[in-house]
C-alpha cells in the first residue's frame, strides 16, 4: 500500500471521530490534504564537522540560523548543516530523519548551512575529538 493511501486512510479515520460533516466530504478533504502534502526524501552524502574556527567561521558557537551551540557538548543538539541546494526544500529548525547512516540514524534538526561549493550533502555536528566520518547513500527525509 503506498504512503498516500495510508495517510489518506489515517486522516479519514481520525476525522470520523472529530467531525460531524458527512463521510463524503471527509474523504474529499482527506484526499486534498494528501495531494497537497509535500513529501521530501533524498539520497545524500553525509560528513561530520566540529564547532571550531577551522571548520566553521569566526563564530563557531553560532549556526547560520542563529542557533547558539553549547561548545562543551555540541553533538547533544543533533544539528545538521545542509548544502544550499537542500535549503530550497528544508527550513531552519525543521526535523529530519536520517536512515542508512549507522550511528547517525535518527532525528536531526536543520540549523546550519554548508559552504556554497557543496551539493546534495549534509554535515552532522560532532564533538571535538569524535571520529570524522563520511557516508554515502544516506537517506534524508522530512519528518511529517
Amino acid at each position: 500500500m503506498n504512503m498516500k493511501k495510508v495517510l489518506a486512510f489515517l486522516i479519514i479515520f481520525s476525522m470520523m471521530f472529530v467531525s460531524s460533516s458527512s463521510p463524503i466530504y471527509q474523504v474529499a478533504d482527506a484526499v486534498e490534504m494528501v495531494e497537497n502534502e509535500k513529501i521530501f526524501e533524498k539520497i545524500v552524502t553525509l560528513t561530520t564537522y566540529s564547532a571550531n574556527i577551522a571548520e566553521t567561521d569566526s563564530t563557531p558557537n553560532l549556526t547560520a540560523s542563529g542557533f547558539e551551540i553549547d561548545l562543551d557538548n555540541p553533538k547533544k543538539h543533533r544539528i545538521l548543516a545542509i548544502s544550499r541546494d537542500l535549503k530550497r526544500e528544508l527550513k531552519w529548525g525543521e526535523k529530519v530523519v536520517l536512515e542508512n547512516a549507522g550511528r547517525f540514524n535518527g532525528i536531526w534538526y536543520v540549523r546550519d548551512l554548508m559552504n556554497p561549493r557543496f551539493r546534495n550533502k549534509i554535515d552532522v555536528l560532532i564533538n571535538e575529538g569524535d571520529k570524522p566520518t563520511k557516508l554515502y547513500n544516506v537517506i534524508l527525509k522530512r519528518l511529517e
